[in-house]
């Protein structure tokens, strides 16, 4: 069998070159550049290596172990967006592996960012390339648990492993595969993203329902703060009050309309704001006239 990217082997170290050593099975040869190596390496020692193309296209050999391979799975961080080829995960080797924009959702809003990461395995194509793949579905379910109902209400971390029109699938780091429906969040989740959230349903399969919403004392302190903060950034005073139509409110704050009036009551009980011909100004606006 000729070398291939992707491969896993023993070889034997046959001669030394000024920028590294070349390996052989008895058959064929492989270059191990001296950027690679993990240790120190001698004539007709048998070492184990990794094959994969180098930046130049060319088979070449590392000691340094990957992540995953061909058949096994892993998390592994995105460390590069080129929208014109996909996004590039780093599996453990000086080279950083393609994760084809095939298999990315069609909106490059919700592509995954660096940080972000993927649960993928390798593969090589028919022209022996080596890409990184994600899991599909069935694998990330061999992988997962089943939630109780014991577990319902509580606080999840997770990271989003696919997106399909009407919310995200996310796996929790307890292991549960769970899913967001778009009206349990604001803005647009990426691939890949971690997310915090909460179960809100058990179903009968052990899968769960998530919302990624505050809880309601939480959302309202949050969005009474984004509020304030809006209003002290405009220097004290912003064009809306609670009778600003939903869709204005929604473009510049990502708030219902209900959830914005809440935030504002709020403020206004505490002291912090007043309304006045459809404006809201902070109080010491009030206080300086």
């Amino acid at each position: 069998m000729s070398f291939q990217a992707g491969q896993q082997l023993k070889l034997q170290v046959k001669r030394e070159a000024p920028f590294g050593y070349f390996l052989s099975d008895g058959k064929e040869e492989v270059l191990l550049h001296k950027n690679e190596l993990t240790e120190d390496v001698s004539l007709e020692q048998m070492i184990d290596v990794f094959l994969y193309s180098d930046h130049q296209g060319r088979l070449a050999a590392t000691m340094a172990t990957p992540i995953i391979t061909v058949g096994t799975y892993d998390w592994v961080k995105v460390v590069d967006v080129h929208h014109k080829y996909g996004v590039f995960v780093s599996i453990g080797i000086a080279k950083d592996l393609l994760v084809s924009r095939d298999d990315l959702p069609y909106s490059y809003e919700e592509w995954p960012k660096p940080g972000d990461t993927l649960y993928c395995t390798l593969k090589v194509d028919k022209k022996g390339r080596l890409f990184a793949e994600m899991a599909t579905f069935e694998v990330i379910e061999d992988l997962s648990k089943r939630a109780t109902e014991a577990d319902f209400n509580k606080d999840i971390e997770g990271t989003i492993y696919k997106l399909v029109e009407e919310g995200a699938h996310i796996y929790t780091d307890e292991g549960f595969i769970g899913f967001n429906h778009e009206s349990e969040r604001r803005g647009v989740l990426r691939l890949g993203e971690r997310v915090s959230g909460r179960i809100i349903a058990v179903k009968e399969d052990g899968r769960v329902n998530l919302s990624l919403l505050k809880r309601s004392h939480e959302a309202l302190d949050e969005d009474a703060e984004a509020i304030l903060s809006y209003l002290e950034g405009r220097g004290g005073g912003m064009p809306y009050w609670d009778k600003t139509p939903a869709d204005l409110i929604e473009a510049r704050f990502n708030l219902s309309k209900s959830a914005f009036k809440r935030a504002l009551g709020r403020l206004m009980k505490q002291g912090k704001v007043y309304q006045e011909e459809g404006w809201t100004y902070t109080m010491d606006k009030k206080d300086k006239q």
